[in-house]
C-alpha cells in the first residue's frame, strides 16, 4: 500500500526529507516557477486560487492523481505529527489507516457558534448560500449542516489523509457544491484575505461530510515548522510599541490587523499564544494606567530602558508575566494556591485589575468568577 502526502505551497520552502511528502505549488498559473509540481496542469482550477486557496491543489489531486492508494493534504509549514511533535512518516499513516477511515486535524472548539464566528469576520451571505445549495442539491446533508453550523466545532487547514477512493468522493461532493455557490455569490470585490471564501467554508464542510458519512476519524495534532510571517511581523511591531510604552498605537495597530486578518488569533496561526497575551497586555495596562497612574508595562520598561535588545526583553517578560498569571488563575479553580504562586503575586505587585481580567478569560459563571477573584485578591499587597 502506498501513501502520497501533497504539501501545498505558494512559496519556496525547506521540503521534508521523507519521500512520502510531495510539494505541490498551488496557484501556479501565472506565478513564479519554484521547480515543484504545479496545480496548473491537466484538469485544473489553478486560476481560481485567489478564491479557493489550497483547494486548487485539492482539486488537482482529485482530477490528476491515480498512482497511490492513500492520498493526503498538508501545508508547507503545517504537518500531521505525534503529540511529541514528530512529523508522521509513511509507516505512521499506514498504521493509523488500518483502523480509521480518515485522518484530520483536531477539531477546533470555538467560544461561539461557527455561524456567529463566520458572521463576525466574513460575509454571512456566502455561508447561508452554501447551506441553501446543500439543502437543494444534497438534502441528506442539510440537517447536519444546520445543526453543526450552530455548534462550536470545525476542522481547520483543509488537511486530511484517506484512501484515494474516499478522497475522490469527498472532492466530488465539495466541488459540486461550490460550482453552484459560485453562480450565486460574488467575492471579487473582497480584499485578498476575504476572497478565499471557498477555502474558509470548506474547512467546516469537511466536518459535515465526515459526520453524515459516519466515518471513523483519527483527529491528529498539527505541528508548525515555521511561524506565519504575519504572526512574526505582528509580534515584532507590538514589541516595538511596548518598548516605547505606547499602548494606544499598539491597540490601534492590533485592531487594524485583526480586521483584515481575523485568523491571526486562531491556534493554527498564534501557535505560541503570544498574540492573545498581547491583547491582554494592552487591555490590562490601559486600565492600570487609568486607575493607578502606572502599569506592569511601566515597571518592566524601567528595568530595560537603557539596555540592549530592549524590545525583545520587554516583550518576553510581558509574555511570561501574563502567562504565569493565567496559569495561577486557572489553577486556583481546582486547587489552593501554592507558595510560589503567592510569591509571584506579591513580588510582581499584581493588581486586582490584572487578576479580574485574567479570570474573565476562563470563567463565565458569575459565582465562580467572584470566588476565584476573592481567593487570589487576599494575597495581593
Amino acid at each position: 500500500m502506498s501513501v502520497t502526502i501533497f504539501t501545498m505551497t505558494h512559496k519556496k520552502f525547506q521540503t521534508p526529507e521523507d519521500s512520502v511528502y510531495l510539494p505541490l505549488h498551488v496557484g501556479r498559473a501565472g506565478a513564479e516557477d519554484y521547480g515543484y509540481a504545479g496545480d496548473n496542469t491537466g484538469d485544473n482550477i489553478s486560476e481560481k486560487n485567489c478564491y479557493y486557496g489550497e483547494l486548487t491543489g485539492v482539486y488537482w489531486v482529485w482530477k490528476n492523481i491515480r498512482t497511490t492508494d492513500y492520498v493526503g493534504i498538508c501545508h508547507y509549514r503545517r504537518y500531521f505529527c505525534t503529540e511529541e511533535g514528530r512529523i508522521f512518516n509513511e509507516k505512521d499513516y499506514l498504521s493509523i489507516l488500518k483502523d480509521y477511515d480518515i485522518i484530520t486535524s483536531k477539531k477546533l472548539k470555538l467560544n461561539f457558534s461557527y455561524f456567529d464566528g463566520y458572521a463576525s469576520d466574513y460575509n454571512i451571505f456566502d455561508l447561508v448560500t452554501t447551506g441553501e445549495v446543500i439543502r437543494q442539491n444534497y438534502p441528506d446533508y442539510y440537517d447536519a449542516f444546520e445543526r453543526l453550523v450552530h455548534g462550536n466545532g470545525t476542522y481547520f487547514g483543509n488537511m486530511m489523509v484517506a484512501s484515494k477512493e474516499l478522497y475522490d468522493e469527498y472532492a466530488g461532493w465539495l466541488f459540486a457544491i461550490f460550482a453552484e455557490v459560485e453562480k450565486r455569490i460574488d467575492p471579487s470585490g473582497y480584499d485578498d484575505y476575504h476572497k478565499r471564501v471557498y477555502g474558509f467554508i470548506s474547512e467546516f464542510l469537511l466536518l459535515v461530510w465526515v459526520e453524515v458519512r459516519g466515518l471513523k476519524v483519527y483527529e491528529c495534532k498539527v505541528g508548525m515548522t515555521t511561524e506565519k510571517y504575519e504572526t512574526k511581523l505582528m509580534k515584532e511591531r507590538l514589541a516595538d510599541y511596548f518598548a516605547q510604552g505606547n499602548l494606544g498605537e499598539a491597540k490601534e495597530y492590533f485592531l487594524s490587523v485583526l480586521e483584515k486578518r481575523p485568523d491571526v488569533l486562531m491556534e493554527a496561526s498564534d501557535i505560541t499564544g503570544e498574540l492573545k497575551l498581547s491583547m491582554q497586555v494592552i487591555a490590562v495596562c490601559e486600565l492600570e494606567k487609568d486607575a493607578y497612574g502606572e502599569s506592569v508595562l511601566d515597571r518592566i520598561r524601567e528595568k530595560y530602558i537603557n539596555g540592549e535588545a530592549v524590545q525583545e526583553k520587554i516583550f518576553a517578560e510581558l509574555m511570561h508575566y501574563f502567562a504565569r498569571l493565567n496559569e495561577i488563575v486557572s489553577d486556583c479553580r481546582v486547587k489552593r494556591l501554592a507558595e510560589e504562586d503567592i510569591q509571584f503575586l506579591q513580588k510582581e505587585k499584581v493588581s486586582d485589575i490584572a487578576i479580574e481580567a485574567s479570570a474573565r478569560l476562563f470563567l463565565t459563571d458569575g459565582k465562580e468568577l467572584a470566588e476565584v477573584i476573592a481567593c487570589i485578591k487576599k494575597y495581593l499587597i
